[in-house]
């Protein structure tokens, strides 16, 4: 009896190969692909994996052409970013062949099922299906393995379904509205422009783009804040009155006040809780790992997906608040205290292990936690997401903290002054998770009807400020409340949108092509816009799990929703184009140059560059090296923008001018080195930012260049 068992990935290839044999023995196929043989139950098993998806949709007809007949072709054919993935289908196919029984066991979720469901089909045979069945784990430990081993279970095929609406209809809102807004710039400027939409991209652009006009319509409206400082202990103590917005009001009780001694008019105390926090799920995650670290969704995530596949922690891509009791809490607990620094905590845990749960549940997943296997060795990222993981499951089986508070109102003058104190009676919780900082103050010794002295009264002039821009958690958790998109996809849709240029900053801003694509479809075809269609869509996607609707009604619905944006499109084709075109150029203007015209970014045959729109006029131009961006930065010397290379510590900032704050008072003629075969004139040794080289004299009506190496062999 031959088994194959098919995995997403070759970490959880070899994981699962070890935990069902120890003496499982690791080959390699065509000097590239790791898989793995072993012996259990009678069965000669073979190991293989996948690197995540192998198959990717593709037209029936010409690709690049809008089309809503579709199928399933192997990834490396599709993307040549995906070749490495043709070795793997290769040994899938290979050691998949007439099988006697198959093993999916890809990730548990919709994108994992349908990545095995592929390979399966296309690559050993449809007819593998009827032989095939499905591992359920949330853990790559050796006991959750057997287990799902053991047990398994029928594919959901009700999850293979929900996979493929989603990416035909990511297919139908990504590509073909993308390729007609494209087409639009093309018919009405004759110029090639790439652009790209999507299903949940779109809606998200918009509500950035809704926040960046909020911010910038937003009118300052100035309040006045009155506060005194106490020659006791420097005590500060505002007016309850707050933020006050009438100029005058805040003048007399100013006035009124200014000279004058507070009394202390009435102290109460009370005490109060702060629960433990709930169990991570992922947005939980990352908005703590941005709070705390300030990592991005992205690379969360990335740090938490490794420590899930080397078994350190459970699978991250869960929604659930809740930590059900199966998970067995001692014997985790029991492996993590072999880390002297976690059994410090763990050792005070209390007798009956509850934890405190949140509201939310997955029926996939429980929420992420330490499997008990400690780690032995971890890159930076994934020692912090790590112990952020552990902390975060030690306090929420721990009491609540509890504070007491002192609430003290003073009188000057009729007018009611207040001051706050807040001291730790019980840490609880909070003594077992370093990432949160514990307020404890201590309380003045006041009682009532003590006159105080005031050594400074102060009226603040503040104004109102305008919404806060949104960074990559917060805007996580905007998408997870409007349930747009899925917990696996936000972080890659947000990076969509920076990787497009459409957006920039660790406070997110929308330039000026993300924000005219946004203007400029809400004007002719806002259902790409809208949250509503895309929310309506997730949610009977999610429908299709749970046998509510089926994967043809949801396919049906959404092509029908593409063909009417469609048709906005071609009816405004000259008014889309042209007003896009209008919007990538005015997105490449970087700057001014000082015959009047504008500086813009340009692709040429030897890279990007910098030029003059007065062109051929004015023949401005700089060299941006390759990788380099211009920033929102301009040169102290010379008032040129600046652009930036590398990333991290090697991240440079420089001049667009290459020459600014060199001596160039020094100049000689350039050496003439013969006569151009184009038009005659002299030709000219010159220096550049990537060498010498020889141009015309006659540039730019002649355009003759060549590198010092090749002029003979040119003028021969």
């Amino acid at each position: 009896m031959h088994e194959v068992i098919i995995c997403e990935k070759p970490s959880s290839a070899e994981k699962i190969a070890k935990a069902l044999s120890p003496s499982a023995k690791k080959k390699v196929y065509n000097k590239k692909v790791k898989y793995w043989e072993l012996t259990r139950d009678s069965k000669d098993i073979t190991v293989v994996s996948g690197v995540g998806h192998l198959y990717s949709l593709v037209p029936d007809k010409a690709r690049y052409k809008i089309s809503f007949d579709l199928h399933w072709a192997p990834s490396h054919e599709v993307n040549k970013s995906s070749a490495f993935t043709k070795s793997y289908l290769q040994a899938i196919k290979k050691f998949g062949k007439n099988a006697d029984s198959y093993i999916h066991a890809c990730d548990y979720d919709v994108e994992g099922t349908l990545i095995g469901y592929n390979a399966l089909k296309y690559a050993c045979g449809e007819d593998s299906l009827k032989k095939a069945s499905r591992m359920k784990f949330s853990t790559l430990t050796k006991k959750d393995i057997i287990e799902a081993y053991e047990n398994r279970i029928d594919i959901d095929m009700h999850q293979v379904d929900n996979g493929i609406a989603r990416h035909i209809l990511d297919y139908y809102f990504g590509m073909n509205i993308s390729i007609a807004l494209s087409d639009s710039v093309r018919k009405t400027k004759h110029r090639f422009l790439k652009l790209s939409v999507g299903r949940v991209q779109t809606p998200t652009l918009s509500i950035l783009v809704n926040r960046e006009k909020e911010i910038r319509e937003f009118v300052p409206e100035p309040y006045w804040v009155i506060r005194a400082i106490l020659d006791f202990e420097d005590i500060e103590i505002k007016h309850t009155a707050g933020n006050i917005f009438d100029r005058q009001l805040a003048q007399e009780i100013f006035n009124k006040c200014e000279g004058k001694d507070a009394l202390v008019d009435k102290i109460e105390f009370s005490n109060s809780k702060t629960r433990p926090p709930v169990p991570f799920n992922l947005s939980g995650l990352q908005a703590e790992a941005y709070s705390v670290f300030g990592f991005s969704p992205k690379r969360t995530q990335i740090a938490a997906q490794n420590l899930y596949s080397a078994g350190y922690t459970s699978y991250p891509r869960t929604s659930s608040q809740k930590l059900p009791e199966s998970l067995g809490f001692d014997s985790i607990f029991e492996q993590l205290a072999a880390n002297p620094e976690f059994k410090k905590h763990i050792d005070k845990l209390p007798s009956k292990l509850k934890p405190n749960n949140g509201k939310k549940e997955d029926a996939a997943h429980p929420p992420i936690h330490p499997t008990g296997i400690l780690p032995s060795k971890l890159n930076k990222d994934e020692q912090k997401i790590y112990d952020l993981i552990v902390y975060r499951f030690i306090a929420v089986f721990f009491d609540a903290a509890k504070f007491e508070t002192m609430k003290t109102t003073l009188d000057i003058e009729g007018e009611k002054f207040k001051f706050s104190r807040r001291r730790v009676t019980y840490k609880g919780w909070m003594e077992h998770y370093p990432f949160k900082k514990i307020d404890d103050e201590k309380f003045p010794d006041v009682k009532e009807g003590d006159m105080m002295s005031v050594k400074e009264l102060i009226s603040d002039e503040k104004e109102t400020k305008p919404p806060a821009r949104y960074n990559q958690a917060s805007l996580i958790k905007e998408l997870e409340k409007k349930n747009l998109g899925t917990k696996a996809t936000r972080a890659d849709i947000i990076d969509k949108l920076y990787d497009r240029k459409y957006i920039e900053g660790s406070k997110i801003e929308v330039n000026s092509l993300g924000e005219h694509l946004i203007d400029t479809l809400n004007t002719y075809c806002n259902n790409l816009t809208s949250e509503k269609l895309t929310r309506s869509l997730e949610i009977k996607l999610e429908d299709i799990n749970t046998n509510k609707t089926t994967k043809e009604s949801v396919v049906d619905e959404g092509e029908n929703e593409v063909k009417e944006i469609l048709g906005d499109i071609n009816n405004n084709v000259n008014g889309i184009g042209s007003k896009l075109y209008e919007a990538y150029q005015a997105s490449n203007i970087v700057g001014e140059c000082s015959c009047g015209g504008k500086l813009v970014k340009r692709s040429g045959r030897y890279g990007n560059f910098v030029g003059c729109t007065n062109y051929p006029d004015c023949n401005v131009t700089y060299s941006l090296p390759r990788n380099a961006s211009v920033i929102k930065k301009t040169c102290e010397k010379c008032g040129l923008p600046m652009i930036a290379a590398g990333k991290g510590r090697n991240r440079q900032e420089m001049c667009l001018d290459p020459n600014c704050g060199k001596d160039t008072t020094k100049k000689h003629d350039p050496e003439v080195v013969g006569k151009c075969p184009k038009c005659g004139k002299d030709l000219l040794k010159r220096s550049g930012r990537f060498g010498d080289f020889v141009g015309c004299k006659g540039f730019p009506k002649c355009k003759f260049t060549c590198s010092v190496d090749e002029l003979e062999s040119k003028l021969n």
